[in-house]
């Protein structure tokens, strides 16, 4: 598939128009009367195909599965009312988290790093989530000056090329004066971070955590980052103080004691991105063993080992591995996600599909395992199955643009032409190329002919994506 990606350069000269919006209606509250709840909802699924677009990502099922219920974990109990929620994860070792207008959550792969427990992990999330919640992006910007449509997605634009690794110069090259002005609003207030701060506190303890896992991260931050030259950008934007540090330390220790402060989960996973980030898989296994040296009932180093070892091509001495793994916990989902692997790495693709399918009656709607089986059938040739599955996929992930991308060469090899356009043209229009969506479904039009109904449903989807594109650019300037 060819990918031609919108520019920044072309997002920030939509976003420079002064004039645009001066009619805007006031809705609402004080930041509603600036930006609506809706137009943050628009803004934020544009600005997001726009930063996909942009980034390199992680594309790990079960690092997104992590990701996706730990934050609905914390949704379900904070004060976030919209729960259209939209992710992003970040291919990037620097500590970086985000919750954005629209319902955008994006994380970095650096937020595992700096994370030592899920606690922590979920601290960070909370405090996001807090934000985006308080609406402090709107407020932010309304207590310097009056802002409209084209402000709110200019500091979108900012976190954009700053997620894309620009930085300060970046922005100012590409916007200008407007865009220098807005990067000093996305560093939140100290009131705001504040607030975000007791929030999400009191988040954490609702959803079972204990809540002293704030303080204790922002210490060790502190700690890690005081003498850097240029700290990570969660701590351009989010300022580790003493004073904030003691805050939160003393709103932490009013909690009951308790609560989650680590799970076993949260540290599998999060060797799997440690292991993203090595050098090699064989610096990996090295640091893994000697965990393992050092404590032999170390199950999450043993896991890390076992992964690496995949990766290193190691494949009887990882079978030795996830055996004692899994003799200990033969339905953990994740020992047998990687005996799975192995097993397909290895070509013993009867034992894998037997797995799969034994699993599969325990965890039905799991998203890493029904992915994975997806990846099995293709490796047995059998498309017309695998284009099957992944249309069930599609059912629970509508928008993921990785299973539309998967879904489009799984139809291709099936001779599925028409289904093949119109895939594209989906995954496309999530990545912000209209007109290469648009263009994908003139394909499919052609090859439909005469065959009306089909024709009439692609063109009703192409004109649904033009007006998408219309809306966008209305809304952009």
């Amino acid at each position: 598939m060819t990918f031609l990606r919108p520019t920044l350069l072309t997002l920030a000269c939509l976003l420079a128009s002064p004039g645009f919006a001066d009619d805007l209606p006031s809705l609402g509250d004080a930041s509603s009367a600036i930006v609506s709840p809706q137009q943050e909802y628009q803004l934020g699924r544009a600005w997001l195909a726009m930063l996909r677009s942009q980034v390199s990502q992680l594309n790990d099922p079960q690092l997104k599965d992590y990701v996706e219920s730990s934050v609905y974990k914390l949704v379900e109990t904070s004060q976030v009312t919209d729960r259209r929620l939209e992710f992003i994860l970040i291919n990037s070792p620097q500590l970086n988290a985000f919750a954005a207008p629209g319902g955008i959550v994006g994380v970095n792969g650096g937020l595992f790093l700096n994370a030592q427990t899920e606690g922590e992990y979920a601290s960070v999330l909370a405090h996001e989530l807090a934000h985006l919640s308080q609406r402090h992006f709107a407020r932010g910007v309304e207590a310097s000056q009056r802002m409209q449509v084209p402000m709110m997605a200019a500091l979108l634009a900012g976190i954009v090329i700053a997620a894309a690794g620009g930085g300060d110069a970046g922005i100012a090259t590409i916007a200008g004066t407007q865009a220098a002005a807005i990067q000093s609003q996305r560093t939140f207030s100290r009131q705001n971070e504040q607030e975000a701060d007791r929030i999400g506190i009191l988040n954490l303890e609702k959803a079972g955590y204990d809540p002293r896992s704030m303080p204790t991260m922002f210490e060790r931050l502190m700690r890690q980052y005081r003498y850097d030259a240029k700290p990570p950008e969660f701590l351009l934007t989010h300022p580790v103080t003493e004073s904030r540090i003691a805050d939160t330390r003393n709103r932490a220790e009013q909690a009951k004691p308790g609560g989650i402060e680590d799970s076993m989960r949260y540290q599998l996973i999060r060797a799997r991105v440690q292991l993203v980030y090595e050098e090699t898989p064989g610096l990996g296994a090295k640091r893994f063993r000697a965990q393992l040296d050092e404590n032999p009932k170390n199950d999450v180093a043993r896991y890390g080992l076992a992964i690496a070892q995949i990766k290193g091509g190691q494949l009887n001495e990882a079978r030795e591995n996830l055996k004692q793994l899994l003799a200990k916990s033969p339905n953990e989902i994740i020992y047998n996600l990687a005996q799975i692997d192995l097993d397909i790495t290895n070509n013993r693709l009867p034992d894998a599909q037997s797995r799969v399918d034994r699993i599969l009656t325990q965890y039905p709607g799991n998203y890493p395992l029904n992915q994975v089986r997806v990846d099995l059938l293709l490796k047995q040739n059998r498309t017309a199955d695998a284009e099957k599955a992944l249309d069930g996929l599609l059912k629970s992930r509508p928008d993921d643009p990785d299973v539309w991308y998967q879904v489009a060469e799984t139809r291709g090899l099936s001779g599925n032409i028409i289904g093949l356009h119109q895939a594209r043209a989906e995954y496309f229009a999530l990545v912000g190329d209209y007109r290469q969506a648009i263009q994908q479904l003139d394909f499919a039009k052609r090859k439909a002919g005469s065959n009306f109904p089909l024709s009439s449903r692609i063109d009703a989807r192409q004109r649904e994506l033009m007006e998408q594109e219309r809306m966008v650019k209305d809304m952009m300037g």
